[in-house]
């Protein structure tokens, strides 16, 4: 793979400029940390080169002097919004980052659930985080926001919000999606610190937009089409341009939200803000980690194609509207690019039609499938009674790169039958043909007693990374496999089923 960004150079930048900020306040800085802190996989796609976990990296360095605040929007727990990347929902997200920070030996100092409206579902969650020890604090709508200042920070608006007690002098607070309530946070916390003679600050560390790239960089664009669903859109930030003469990106909420923000600040602080501009709030140097632009052009294209596929996959599922599917469209449009420049797209959909032309599908449906190697080539699968398309495709693939004739079989027939007669004839399963979970399991134990098994089962660590697409929607089962091998999957949308229930 190209690369296109230096992350051991940005690594180093952005370590140094959050400690220079640091040093602009009273010994305590809370710092909103947007975005994604770990398996940043937007990052790493649109800037080929940048480690999805470099932010784990960052907060290795600062750990000593960092305490960490996980916010979560009790509407999102309740209406059980899911994160697209791993298929699971916000509050098992929050969940799964407090490990997945235990294993990097960083411990969240509390959970703060935002707009906290008593609901069952929030509650459930909330107690089961107590009952495990960890602190959590409920929040409720900020008391006059956004336009009466004197309620908002007063004992009635911020002050109504408990404490959350830190001892270091760097806070991060951060979340498992936008719309957290990470700001509110901060300023209530930044309120309790002036009561308490603590002339704390505020920062802001989001990775997207970049600031110092063109406003119709196909980075800054491809930020666009993942918040599709959320109308964000980037924009020059007039303040900065005002203050400073000089032409930066922000994004319509930062900038729409600054005088009220900025009045907020003064009214804490109870002098000017720092901050002449919602850019000057930022601590972001991701544009300084670029160094091949022709790079990062082509595969934020690329991610835009990939975004347009999965809003028109949730359109179908109703996840999301037909005016975020149409606008992830047009920003598509927008970069002159278009679901055929997706290199598996087409050699996807022929093996579709193979499949039809041949009668080889299942239950009349014919699915079709291909994925890009590291060297380039394609390597095709079509869905059959034995196999699903993912399944198919995933064999063909580990075969090539092993070496392995297309004829050998890698299953065990007698594995391939036990399997069959297990779904069958003891649950009773309607469709018997194996998705690719199911398929990884029949090779792995194949491999035990297949010595050629066991050769093309080692080469699954080689599609990490690989593009893959699908002329339906995954099932379960093969979603989840295609996740766990680490490929970027688009599909098509259409259901690789007329039964509803399994859709």
């Amino acid at each position: 793979m190209k690369i296109g960004f230096d992350n051991e150079k940005y690594l180093k930048e952005q370590t140094a400029a959050i400690q220079k900020q640091m040093k602009k306040f009273d010994n305590k800085l809370y710092l909103e940390f947007g975005g994604k802190i770990i398996y940043d996989y937007h990052a790493s796609r649109v800037l080929p080169g940048f480690h999805p976990n470099v932010k784990m990296e960052l907060l290795k360095i600062l750990k000593d002097k960092a305490d960490i605040i996980l916010c979560i929007y009790a509407g999102d727990i309740e209406r059980r919004k899911v994160r697209a990347d791993f298929g699971i929902t916000y509050d098992v997200d929050a969940m799964k980052l407090i490990d997945d920070l235990r294993d990097w030996d960083i411990e969240v100092t509390a959970i703060v659930i935002t707009r906290y409206e008593n609901q069952p579902a929030v509650n459930i969650f909330k107690n089961k985080l107590e009952r495990r020890n960890i602190k959590v604090y409920t929040h409720q709508f900020t008391k006059g926001y956004p336009t009466d200042i004197n309620t908002i920070v007063s004992d009635e608006g911020y002050g109504a919000n408990d404490y959350i007690h830190t001892s270091k002098p760097l806070v991060i607070v951060t979340g498992p999606g936008p719309g957290s309530g990470k700001l509110a946070t901060c300023l209530s916390q930044m309120y309790h610190e002036y009561k308490r003679g603590i002339k704390a600050g505020y920062a802001k560390f989001e990775t997207f937009p970049i600031w110092n790239i063109p406003l119709k960089h196909p980075v800054n664009i491809a930020y666009e089409s993942a918040t599709a669903d959320l109308n964000d859109f980037n924009m020059i930030d007039p303040y900065h341009l005002e203050e400073y003469g000089k032409t930066v990106i922000n994004y319509n909420r930062d900038v729409e939200v600054f005088p009220i923000l900025k009045r907020i600040l003064e009214k804490i602080t109870g002098g000017d803000s720092i901050y002449k501009s919602p850019t000057d709030m930022g601590v972001n140097r991701a544009g300084f980690g670029i160094i091949d632009d022709e790079v990062i052009r082509e595969a934020a294209k690329q991610e835009i194609i990939r975004r347009h596929f999965r809003y028109k996959c949730e359109f179908v599922m109703g996840f999301v509207d037909k005016d975020t599917s149409d606008r992830a469209e047009l920003i598509m449009n927008e970069v002159n690019a278009k679901p055929e420049d997706r290199t598996t797209v087409l050699p996807a959909r022929k093996a579709s039609k193979e499949a039809e032309e041949n009668g080889k599908g299942h239950a009349g449906i014919f699915c079709g499938s291909a994925i890009a190697l590291k060297d380039s080539s394609i390597v095709t699968g079509k869905n059959s009674p034995l196999l699903h398309s993912a399944s198919s495709l995933i064999l063909n693939a580990i075969k090539k790169l092993a070496g392995i004739p297309d004829e050998i079989h890698l299953l065990s027939p007698n594995v391939i039958e036990s399997i069959f007669n297990l779904e069958k004839n003891i649950l009773g399963e309607k469709s018997i043909s194996l998705d690719l979970e199911e398929t990884m399991i029949a090779l792995s134990i194949s491999a035990t007693t297949n010595p050629t098994a066991q050769a093309a089962m080692e080469k699954l660590i080689e599609l990490r990374g690989c593009e893959v697409h699908i002329t339906h929607i995954p099932s379960p089962g093969d979603e989840a496999g295609l996740r766990r091998l680490g490929v970027n999957l688009t599909s098509d949308p259409n259901f690789s089923t007329n039964s509803l229930f399994m859709s």
